[in-house]
């Protein structure tokens, strides 16, 4: 391939210089400031964003109006009723019947309630003076024409749609949606909704950005997938271009990759400004313009695709509509991260969090960092920025983050950490159902590395299945070695059931873990109560970890474990039944064991925590929990000394 097609990074660009170089090339184009302003109508105009002040053309109200159910008077004309000396007013010279909102006839200048007044044979009779100008809105009490109503560069709201029909005004200048066009690349994509074949991928950073688009105001057009080939690349771009948009996405194309022809294109046919950015995730962004049409190279890795979209999409929207970023709006807080996070050097890394309060501290624990890994998006409460050459940060050290979650959301997180179990995501069902305002978010650590959390204040409650094979008994004897120091409840989750999950069939004829030296095993990581147990059982059967191939292949998760004897990686792995059936594999039996969550006893007063052991051992919780293959519920809520 020649040289000139291949994309090969220019350099590693600071962030601060990116946006530099964005600004001086929209500033040459003159697309830099907001977009030109279009007339709406106010039905059309809800989320718009105000290209002008909005002035009003007329008074509201525009007439002296009653503002009470009653009769309209002259104010003099009451001057002296009292209890003891009523006055009589004659209806139709001296007093007139008026609804609210109706106008105040000639020369009365005040309204007294119906309510205040005696009726009697062409008359009413008072008992109180009126005050000029009593229960009647002026000409003008809520806008006077020609006053400001709605400033420029203002997102319109429902209440600000009826200001500005109440003054006068059916329709509003608002500015131009940027247009966006998607163009998503990749030989091996296919579109949501068609089942992927192995080497196929959904091809969903499209709806993502198209979203991410939306939310800051402007619009945007995905075209169809378009293979890697350059001269199709080349058609989709001219495609778009035809459409006049302020900005192209190419999405996918954007890595070093011999197949990847954004950045030789956009260096043939206009001006390549960035190829390579110091941001992780992220790195591999382009940026240029053709036809003085903004296009930007997107990362295919949805997390990369993701932060690029708020990083520099989301503030090129704004900055058109005349707005500030988003991001830059999103509330701060300090938290202290739970885990030491290396970061590249000179790299700005963004690192995304879950959040809890767990005692007086905001805790921030990380999530998965590969670039591919879409679940951290959903369920990351916040996003860490560790700055150009700071080299990452310690656990214990505090950092700031930037808010997904509201405070009141983050407050209700209740944060469990330590064994993975598939079901502790019913459990949350049931929590966030019976308990509005509450979350339950857990972090798979392995039971032993739950412990420790709790020793280190780290989490409000920890699940272990830790075997101790000289008391034959679950977890207890575990606590005692690992929280000396701290009181805590033991309560029963399930009793559940381990064993070897196969491929479907068994066609290695798999039937116990004395097969284990014969087979492709995958292993939960070091501390995992799964693991304890494999160790104990390899130990009685006179079994050595170094017969075992796989032995070292860690998986965090039960599913994981399941995923790689499905994916064909492994021939076994040990699991729990309700693994094998999520990815339809043979299953095993080997033992049934105890998971507990353990909880400090100083939790235990949390509105959290007693909202959780409500649900644990609700009788709808345990009935569902029942139900699930390789669960014994006959124990769940059991409370241990």
């Amino acid at each position: 391939m020649d040289i000139d097609q291949r994309n090969i990074y220019l350099e590693d660009i600071p962030l601060d210089e990116v946006f530099a170089r964005l600004e001086a090339t929209l500033k040459a184009l003159d697309r830099w400031g907001a977009l030109a302003a279009e007339s709406v109508s106010l039905t059309e105009a809800l989320g718009r964003v105000t290209a002008e002040p909005v002035w009003a053309r007329i008074s509201a109200p525009h007439y002296h109006a009653a503002a009470m159910d009653g009769y309209a008077v002259r104010a003099a004309d009451t001057a002296g009723a009292t209890e003891t000396r009523p006055l009589t007013l004659a209806v139709g010279s001296a007093a007139f019947p008026v609804d609210t909102g109706q106008p105040m006839p000639p020369d009365m200048n005040a309204v007294i309630m119906i309510e205040d007044v005696q009726l009697e044979a062409g008359a009413i009779v008072i008992r109180a003076s009126a005050a000029p100008w009593q229960h009647v809105r002026l000409v003008g009490e809520d806008m006077i024409a020609t006053e400001m109503i709605l400033p420029a560069n203002h997102v319109l709201r429902p209440v600000d749609l009826g200001a500005a029909a109440g003054c006068g005004h059916h329709e509003v200048a608002v500015r131009r949606k940027p247009l966006a066009i998607l163009l998503p690349t990749g030989d091996e994509l296919v579109p949501a909704g068609q089942v992927p074949s192995p080497g196929q991928i959904i091809e969903y950073n499209s709806l993502v950005l198209r979203a991410q688009i939306a939310e800051a105001g402007g619009s945007a057009r995905v075209f169809p997938i378009s293979a890697d080939q350059r001269e199709v690349l080349g058609a989709a771009l001219d495609a778009a271009l035809a459409q006049k948009p302020d900005l192209i996405l190419m999405l996918s194309g954007s890595s070093a990759g011999s197949r990847d022809f954004t950045a030789s294109i956009l260096r043939e046919r206009g001006q390549l400004l960035v190829h390579g950015i110091a941001v992780r995730p992220g790195h591999p962004v382009i940026i240029g313009t053709v036809e003085q049409t903004l296009v930007i190279g997107v990362p295919g890795y949805p997390v990369s695709a993701a932060l690029t979209g708020e990083l520099l999409v989301q503030p090129l929207i704004a900055r058109w509509l005349g707005r500030p970023s988003a991001f830059d709006e999103r509330p701060r807080v300090r938290a202290v991260m739970t885990r030491k996070v290396v970061s590249p050097t000179g790299d700005d890394d963004f690192v995304r969090v879950t959040l809890a309060h767990v005692g007086e501290r905001l805790l921030a624990t990380p999530l998965s960092r590969g670039a591919g890994v879409i679940t951290s998006l959903v369920r990351a409460d916040g996003l860490a920025h560790i700055p150009r050459f700071s080299e990452g940060v310690d656990a214990g050290q505090e950092v700031e983050i930037v808010l997904y979650r509201t405070q009141a959301e983050i407050e209700g997180t209740l944060l469990a950490m330590g064994s993975h179990d598939p079901m502790l995501d019913l459990l949350g069902q049931y929590y966030a159902a019976s308990a509005p305002g509450y979350r339950l978010a857990s972090t798979n650590v392995g039971s032993l590395g739950g412990l420790v959390a709790l020793r280190r204040r780290e989490a409000h409650v920890a699940g272990i299945h830790l075997f101790d094979p000289e008391s034959a008994s679950y977890n207890i004897p575990y606590i005692a070695r690992h929280l000396p120091d701290v009181e805590v409840q033991l309560i029963t989750f399930a009793h559940r059931e381990q064993g070897l999950l196969v491929a479907k069939g068994n066609p290695l004829r798999i039937t116990s873990l004395d097969d284990l030296p014969r087979v492709r095993y995958v292993n939960r990581q070091r501390g995992a109560g799964t693991r304890i147990l494999l160790d104990f059982e390899l130990g009685q059967r006179g079994i050595s970890t170094d017969q075992v191939a796989g032995y070292d292949h860690e998986e965090y998760t039960h599913l994981a474990v399941a995923a790689a004897v499905a994916s064909g990686i492994a021939d076994c792995g040990l699991g729990v039944r309700n693994a094998a059936l999520a990815m339809d594999l043979d299953f095993v039996p080997v033992t049934w064991e105890r998971y507990d969550l353990v909880i400090p006893k100083a939790h235990l007063q949390d509105p959290k925590l007693l909202a959780l052991v409500q649900v644990l051992t609700s009788n709808s919780f345990k009935a569902a929990l029942g139900q699930q293959a390789g669960y014994d519920i006959s124990e769940t809520g059991k409370l241990w000394p």
